[in-house]
């Protein structure tokens, strides 16, 4: 445990921007590292959570050209919170627009959480772009994953906090909380929406890590914060992520069994079992599944740092 690696050093964008895309949206996008370094892009979770510096850490900077960016709707990309023309199909679109304005030929596309999802959507579009994935906290959108985190069965794990998550809910609209959260998180009642949407996200600050972070949870239960992440969560979770059937993902992966891929899960990962990573390593044999034995779904634990790091670090001079 001592030799475990961590993040590393903190470091500052050399070039920030705003890349207009479709719709009448714009998304932030950043570099850092080495502009002469192996192309990399971090995909961020949620849908959305938004970058942050931390992600950034990830790579060896002397290595990496390093590119995050803000999906549609939230961080600092704009219109704040919108639900308008934002689909998974729309992200992997802008991912590509990206690339393409900052003239990079191929990259390692590295995700978590919904990051894995949103990877697995882009690399499936466009195979002959990646170079690497590096996937964490697998999650695909399947009707079971979710029924699992927002239908009852994490309730088990954290009944105190499931509490406190359905409580803006009538208990007869309880059996669908995914539903009767969108139809609160998308009306007119501005105080609903405001209990609701901190309900939500304090729910997911208070259950993805091993052990309970504090400030973790206060961050998710920022107003702002929480406003983009539960509205733009219940959008995408009530429309199955815009896939064309349960399980679409990973009835897909023979289009890119070639590339190389980690796969990083921990054990007691409440948000999003390892059931999926293991649903995906079997279909998915070549790619190299990492169990860490001690970590929930949060890609700052120690243990999921470490294996997101030696995964980098194994990519870096390929």
């Amino acid at each position: 445990m001592s030799q475990r690696r961590q993040f590393y050093p903190e470091l500052q964008p050399y070039q920030t921007g705003m890349l207009p895309v479709s719709d009448g949206h714009s998304i932030y996008f950043e570099e850092s590292g080495n502009p002469e370094g192996k192309p990399a892009i971090y995909i961020h979770g949620g849908p959305g959570g938004g970058s942050n510096s931390q992600q950034r850490r990830v790579f060896d900077p002397k290595k990496y050209r390093i590119i995050l960016f803000d999906q549609r709707g939230c961080g600092r990309s704009k219109p704040f919170a919108s639900l308008e023309a934002n689909t998974t199909w729309h992200l992997v679109a802008d991912m590509e627009a990206l690339r393409q304005h900052l003239n990079i030929d191929r990259w390692l596309v590295c995700g978590g959480s919904w990051g894995s999802t949103l990877s697995l959507a882009y690399a499936q579009t466009h195979p002959e772009k990646v170079t690497e994935l590096i996937l964490r906290g697998l999650f695909t959108l399947r009707k079971s994953e979710l029924d699992w985190y927002y239908n009852g069965g994490a309730a088990h794990l954290f009944p105190d906090e499931w509490e406190k998550f359905v409580a803006p809910i009538p208990t007869d609209e309880q059996h669908n909380m995914i539903n009767a959260c969108y139809k609160r998180l998308t009306g007119n009642d501005e105080d609903a929406k405001i209990a609701v949407a901190k309900a939500w996200s304090i729910w997911e600050g208070s259950t993805i890590s091993l052990l309970r972070r504090p400030a973790q949870v206060a961050h998710f239960g920022n107003e702002t914060f929480a406003t983009a992440f539960a509205r733009i969560e219940s959008h995408y979770f009530v429309h199955g992520g815009f896939f064309e059937n349960d399980g679409w993902l990973i009835s897909n992966l023979d289009s890119i069994r070639h590339i190389p891929c980690i796969l990083i899960q921990g054990r007691y990962d409440a948000c999003t079992p390892m059931t999926t990573a293991w649903d995906i390593h079997k279909k998915w044999p070549e790619a190299s599944l990492k169990i860490v034995d001690d970590a929930g779904h949060a890609f700052n634990e120690p243990g999921i740092a470490h294996e997101i790091v030696c995964a980098t670090d194994l990519f870096s001079d390929t």
